[in-house]
């Protein structure tokens, strides 16, 4: 019997997962491909919600609800790393995510891409497109944990600049109060000419939508977006193939096994 083609997506916090590749690996999932989430941080900077008991432990909150949105999703293991969440702005703790040394994000990933041994990497887009530091920084660090390595495509999962220029209109509009909106967005999202691979993950709707209500504690990002624009989030994944180098032509429409 053939040994089942693996999934590697490496995130920074829990509802990355979901609220970001969260069809990608459903719809690899439902085609029998064996998928690990691997998160580095248990989100513990994150906005704790009204009904979240003042004693409660934010990370340990996140970290179920990641356990069990990737469950819904139909990965087939999950790993958490232990750095801390860097949060928006300010300093970064060197325990944290963007505050440790780089070469020991780039261990912690490499120990988990060794003991997978997937033959794709997706991880978040190595290029600031959406201000926040920790995605850039899983993405540099998953992208360096591969160099080098025979039988591994990379992907960097990303978000379209026309996409998310319209995001932050209607967020605007939806939750002014939002520290998003006190980015400097200039540049944020990747200009289309960089995105090398669509796919379309219309398939994969209900159960991206039952593992977003997953995350209870956290608001998803599409949440009260016009129809139009939930559609391209939920449906429509886009990417940059980082490795094998992308050479021009035609979109892919699916990930490049090796």
């Amino acid at each position: 019997m053939a040994e089942p083609r693996r999934l590697l997506v490496v995130v920074a916090h829990p509802d990355d997962e979901t609220f970001g590749t969260g069809s990608i690996i459903a719809h690899h999932a439902r085609q029998g491909i064996e998928v690990t989430v691997c998160c580095a941080t248990r989100g513990e900077a994150g906005e704790a919600p009204d009904w979240l008991p003042g004693e409660a432990d934010l990370g340990e909150v996140r970290e179920g609800e990641l356990r069990r949105a990737a469950a819904t999703l139909g990965a087939a293991d999950v790993v958490v790393l232990g750095f801390g969440d860097s949060g928006m702005t300010g300093p970064a703790a060197d325990t944290t995510l963007a505050g440790a040394p780089f070469d020991s994000v780039v261990a912690a990933v490499r120990d988990v891409v060794d003991r997978v041994d997937p033959g794709v990497v997706v991880t978040l887009d190595p290029v600031d497109t959406d201000g926040h530091r920790d995605h850039a920084r899983i993405g540099q660090a998953s992208i360096e944990a591969c160099a080098g390595r025979a039988g591994i495509a990379v992907y960097a999962w990303t978000v379209a600049r026309p996409v998310l220029a319209r995001w932050f209109e209607e967020l605007e509009l939806l939750r002014p109060e939002t520290e998003h909106l006190d980015l400097d967005r200039e540049g944020f999202g990747r200009p289309e000419q960089d995105i090398t691979t669509v796919v379309d993950t219309s398939d994969v709707l209900d159960v991206r939508l039952r593992a977003s209500a997953q995350h209870r504690s956290q608001t998803p990002p599409f949440d009260g977006m016009s129809e139009d624009l939930r559609t391209l989030f939920l449906t429509r994944d886009t990417l940059v193939r980082i490795w094998p180098p992308w050479s021009g032509g035609q979109v892919e429409d699916r990930l490049s096994w090796p």
